[in-house]
């Protein structure tokens, strides 16, 4: 049980670093001309094509983190099945 107990303190730390990078919200007016005409004419007269751009953009950030997630915790259950049958195999002489 203890062997684990670093790995958690990671996770957790890698947690508390990918809320305070959401958290920290700065505005940025770095972007093309397209998407900023695109972007102020979705919001006239009561539209929303500017929410839909929006919504675009969190779709295309989510699923990369979602792959890594997945692969992530792969890798994790896999090193886990190796530690147990590694420690279970050396009770066991």
């Amino acid at each position: 049980m203890f062997i684990f107990v670093p790995m958690l303190k990671r996770i957790i730390f890698l947690l508390l670093i990918l809320v305070a990078s959401f958290a920290v919200n700065p505005t940025v007016k770095a972007q093309c001309s397209m998407c900023t005409i695109n972007a102020e004419q979705g919001t006239k007269n009561g539209n929303t094509q500017g929410k839909g751009l929006n919504n675009g953009i969190i779709y295309l950030l989510a699923i990369p983190y979602l792959l890594i997630t997945g692969i992530g915790l792969l890798w994790y259950r896999n090193y886990r099945k190796k530690t147990s049958t590694a420690l279970a195999s050396s009770n066991h002489s």
